[in-house]
């Protein structure tokens, strides 16, 4: 009866303001030793996985820094209900991890670009460089240095290996991230001929020409996200600057017409109904072009059959496309609109993001086997944001860092620097604390487009250049091991893949990972069980 009582009574106090309290009584010595055994005695349990991975999910969620994860798990859990800080984001429950350094060759706090060749290719490369070393010239195009420079990436490894590859980004499909897939350029804005400098125009093609033409762009599978202006099909002008085309040409009609003549099925969508309509099981290529520039916010996409598709959607029938493939497969899952957020000091929109990246992380796994997938999580590059003050537990992480009845109102989640500084100054006094703009007055605070506190203007803020995690899962996830250089996790890929350049030695070595797995294998399982009943008997 007192177990009763007590359960009801909890469950009517989460939907009280003394929750925090009643949840801090529960969570005594027991609960924690409990929670505890539990986790050491599914660690006991948990061996090493060997073996070639057979296909590869690489997420990269942009500007995923360790600060996002955390305020993310958060705004998960109180957006079900919960308090929060307990919730497990999907790729929290991957055994592996380790950290990135993001540094560029070149900067102490990178961009994507040079981020993304080192995840995809294993070589640093300079800030706002894609596919190319440190030898290449920054801005400026030298055909000769370029040819030299350029580097292979893990897509083109794949197809070499008789894989399936593929990408999907709810950026477009030119921007850096996915860029550094494919293409090779001096700067990162030439994703079409418009974006050139008029000198450089004769000594190479844009990053869209190149993911329709060359290779290994022109063999990707599955490309989706946003980018009809460099692309081709309009010339609008859009919030997100796009690059527009002076050519004429438009390359989704070309690529199109490509796959006719190789005699592809193929299909290229631009809404959800389409996407969603595709045959999964007889196309062989797919375009998903669904926005003039990036896709729109997850919380504020039109999520009609003619609006656009999810992350998640994406997700699933690029997962569906690819695993046809008995050698395997290749995929690149980006949730690329974290980082603009940040960029425009939203948080409640980054950590909207977040969630829906998190959510596409969980379908992939419910999709594929782990015994045979490699799925590593990481992000390009963290951000100038931060989880700050002394807050209740369980206190909104969108809202007060402290007591605003008593205190003068300051933010749980704030940034270094960005747009919101003049919003959130006043000039009117000379005073302290003052001299912000009170925000526990403020009716604005529960909108989107809301934006957190910056104590310095910035017109976009920054990237933060602290390490980055790495989530790892599946055939040699274990050696994603420790703290590394980002362009490390494309060394690990190709080796657990046999692809690229790790290719002959995984196909002659046997791993440590295999004979550490024979080692837990012959391990008595009753060690561990003993643990977990010897736990038991000391709490009772």
């Amino acid at each position: 009866m007192k177990t009763i009582v007590s359960v009801v009574f909890v469950l009517a106090m989460l939907h009280s303001a003394a929750s925090v309290a009643m949840d801090w009584v529960l969570e005594d010595a027991e609960h924690w030793m409990r929670q505890g055994a539990q986790d050491l005695h599914e660690a006991l349990d948990r061996s090493a996985v060997g073996g070639r991975a057979r296909n590869v999910i690489i997420f990269v969620g942009d500007g995923m820094g360790l600060s996002t994860v955390t305020a993310t798990r958060i705004y998960k859990g109180q957006q079900r209900g919960h308090m929060g800080e307990e919730t497990r984001l999907s790729f929290d429950k991957f055994p592996s991890l380790g950290l990135a350094k993001t540094y560029n060759i070149n900067k102490q706090v990178p961009d994507s670009a040079g981020t993304a060749t080192a995840i995809f290719s294993g070589v640093k490369s300079k800030f706002y460089m894609v596919g190319f070393d440190v030898n290449a010239p920054y801005n400026k195009c030298d055909r000769a240095i370029n040819e030299k420079s350029a580097v292979t990436s893990l897509m083109k490894w794949a197809q070499d290996a008789g894989k399936s590859t593929g990408f999907v980004t709810t950026t477009r499909v030119t921007h850096a991230t996915p860029a550094a897939l494919y293409a090779h350029v001096n700067h990162r804005d030439w994703e079409c001929d418009g974006g050139i400098p008029a000198p450089d125009r004769d000594c190479l093609k844009d990053v869209a020409r190149q993911l329709v033409e060359d290779e290994p762009g022109r063999r990707l599978q599955v490309i989706m996200g946003g980018g009809w202006n460099p692309m081709g099909a309009t010339q609008l002008e859009d919030e997100d600057e796009s690059c527009i085309r002076l050519d004429g040409r438009n390359l989704i009609d070309e690529w199109k017409k490509m796959r006719a003549e190789e005699g592809a099925s193929h299909a290229y969508v631009y809404d959800t109904e389409g996407l969603m309509a595709v045959d999964t099981n007889h196309i062989q290529y797919l375009m998903g072009l669904f926005d003039v520039g990036h896709l729109r916010y997850n919380s504020l996409r039109d999520r009609g059959p003619q609006g656009q598709p999810s992350l998640v959607n994406m997700t699933s029938q690029a997962i569906k496309i690819l695993q046809k493939n008995e050698n395997g497969f290749v995929l690149m899952v980006e949730g690329g609109r974290i980082d603009h957020g940040h960029h425009e000091n939203f948080a409640r929109l980054a950590l909207q993001e977040g969630v829906e990246f998190d959510a596409a992380v969980e379908l992939a796994m419910s999709m594929v086997d782990p015994k045979e997938t490699l799925v590593v999580v990481t992000a390009d590059h963290s951000h100038a944001f931060t989880i700050n003050g002394y807050p209740r537990r369980g206190n909104d992480i969108l809202g007060f860092a402290n007591d605003s009845k008593t205190d003068y109102a300051y933010e749980t989640l704030t940034y270094a620097n960005g747009p919101s500084f003049y919003y959130h100054r006043r000039n009117d006094t000379t005073e302290a604390n003052s001299t912000w703009r009170d925000v526990s007055t403020d009716s604005t605070r529960d909108g989107v487009y809301y934006q957190h506190f910056s104590p310095m203007y910035m017109e976009d803020e920054t990237h933060a250049g602290e390490d980055v995690p790495i989530y790892a899962i599946g055939p040699q996830a274990h050696l994603l091991h420790g703290v590394h250089e980002q362009s490390y996790i494309a060394h690990v890929i190709s080796y657990s893949a046999c692809i690229g350049p790790h290719r002959s030695l995984c196909a002659t070595s046997k791993s440590s990972a295999a004979a550490e797995s024979e080692h837990w294998t012959a391990l008595p399982i009753l060690t561990a069980n003993l643990l977990l009943l010897m736990t038991k008997h000391l709490l009772r």
